[in-house]
């Protein structure tokens, strides 16, 4: 299979160019794309959620993806190069037209998926370490790591609050009320308080 990848950011950009690349490339080559993948998302957002992400998880050795540069693929080189070095362990090919990039089964190929691989590794380690650093040094200065107390979403509470009304007039604490809906106090304090539960018995 022959895939023609095209992917732009929003909706003001238009997809013709890319198309129009891939079609003129692809009629050089006596080539024809069977199946066509666009869409329309920020590269940065999750692999999982993007049609690419769904295209990569079904090629298969000696399918093609043609896309007009390696920028359409993802928006940082080590996303771009986990892309490439999954490709590379399927047998599947990607080739971009302005970068020229040939990436097959040929030895070059295999050099670079482990050159890929390894780099990729590399990075997340980095990343890791940075991450790790970071934290220690906020927490040397007394800062507070992690989320603040209380902050968890309150939309799991949507729907209870004639349950939480019950609770409270029947006596029961915050304390109590938040344990059994799996909350923490000040997330299930801050709930009541923006939708004015407010019963006579409303014990801490």
């Amino acid at each position: 299979m022959i895939y023609g990848y095209i992917r732009v950011s929003t909706d003001h950009q238009t997809t013709e160019n890319q198309r129009f690349e891939i079609e003129r490339f692809c009629e050089k080559q006596g080539m024809k794309i069977d199946s066509w993948i666009e869409e329309t998302i920020s590269a940065t957002k999750d692999l999982n959620k993007r049609k690419l992400g769904r295209l990569i998880k079904k090629v298969k050795k000696d399918d093609l993806i043609i896309a007009s540069e390696l920028s359409r693929l993802g928006r940082n080189l080590l996303q771009i190069m986990s892309i490439l070095h999954h490709c590379m362990d399927v047998g599947a090919r990607v080739w971009t037209i302005k970068d020229n990039y040939r990436l097959g089964s040929d030895i070059t190929s295999k050099v670079l998926a482990f050159a890929f691989g390894l780099s990729a590794e590399i990075e997340r380690n980095l990343i890791s370490q940075r991450t790790k650093e970071a934290l220690a040094r906020l927490k040397s200065e007394g800062k507070r790591v992690g989320r603040p107390r209380g902050s968890s979403n309150t939309c799991k509470l949507e729907g209870r609050e004639k349950y939480i009304y019950k609770k409270l007039s029947n006596g029961s604490s915050k304390y109590e009320i938040a344990r059994r809906l799996r909350v923490h106090r000040d997330t299930l304090t801050k709930f009541i308080e923006v939708n004015g539960i407010c019963p006579a018995a409303s014990g801490a």
